[in-house]
């Protein structure tokens, strides 16, 4: 895992700013871009809950209004004894931007799952399918 013990480390720190004053449920998650560079996010949470956003988006946002384009993986941090997907929306967000790339999960003390996105979301609507 040496390769992405950065990437869980930021992931851990992020969480710590999630706002889940709501579920509790606090995620981090830290997306490597390509250059090397490492983009956090946390969740926050509204009222609402239908605004809510997720870490994993929240990154991806961040990192795409930096300018950053090509990804290499995530890490999503949760504080649960299981693995920790991203969700359905968070997932076709990461395929549409990202491709198939590789979603450690990991809790407070260690990593619970490796998986490439592909595994995730196996049949992806994608930009392939808008072609007449």
């Amino acid at each position: 895992m040496a390769a992405s013990d950065a990437l869980v480390d930021a992931a851990r720190a992020a969480r710590a700013h999630a706002r889940a004053s709501y579920s509790t449920f606090r995620v981090g998650a830290a997306l490597q871009c390509a250059d090397g560079a490492i983009v956090t996010g946390c969740n926050i949470e509204n009222a609402t809950y239908g605004l809510t956003m997720c870490a994993e988006r929240v990154a991806l946002f961040k990192a795409l209004s930096d300018g950053h384009d090509r990804f290499v993986r995530i890490v999503v941090v949760a504080d649960t004894a299981a693995p920790t997907p991203p969700c359905g929306p968070c997932r076709q967000l990461l395929w549409e931007y990202c491709g198939d790339i590789e979603v450690v999960m990991a809790n407070l003390e260690r990593e619970t799952a490796r998986h490439q996105l592909a595994e995730l979301l196996p049949m992806p609507f994608d930009r392939r399918l808008l072609k007449g």
